[in-house]
């Protein structure tokens, strides 16, 4: 079975909430930035295409790509059929949900407190 592309950010989404750290920054913008650098380069690096690792940043968002990607290859098989295109669509909409989930839709208060 082939699952759609909704199912499948469900999965990615389920796999980041569950075991990656890094969602957790206390404030929105940290959260955003976060979101970006680390599922850009796993795009990038899912894709098979160079990865900016100039800065400590980049290094650091890299690093946390490296791995996820580990995880998304050893447990969603499907990626390995799925082409770039597909997968930029994927990560983007993964990108989206996550944003959704802990920033925009999230409940907690200390994202956009002036004074954390």
């Amino acid at each position: 079975m082939n699952p759609s592309i909704e199912e499948k950010v469900e999965m990615m989404l389920d796999y980041i909430l569950k075991k990656c750290l890094w969602q957790f920054h206390s404030r929105a913008w940290d959260r955003e930035r976060q979101n970006q650098g680390v599922l850009s380069k796993t795009s990038e690096l899912l894709c098979e295409e160079p990865v900016k690792t100039d800065t400590p940043e980049d290094r650091c968002y890299w690093v946390d790509a490296v791995c996820l990607v580990d995880a998304y290859r050893q447990r969603f098989p499907w990626l390995a059929s799925m082409g770039k295109g597909e997968i930029k669509e994927l990560m983007a909409l993964l990108k989206e949900k996550l944003d959704f989930v802990t920033i925009t839709g999230s409940l907690n208060a200390e994202l956009t407190d002036q004074h954390y």
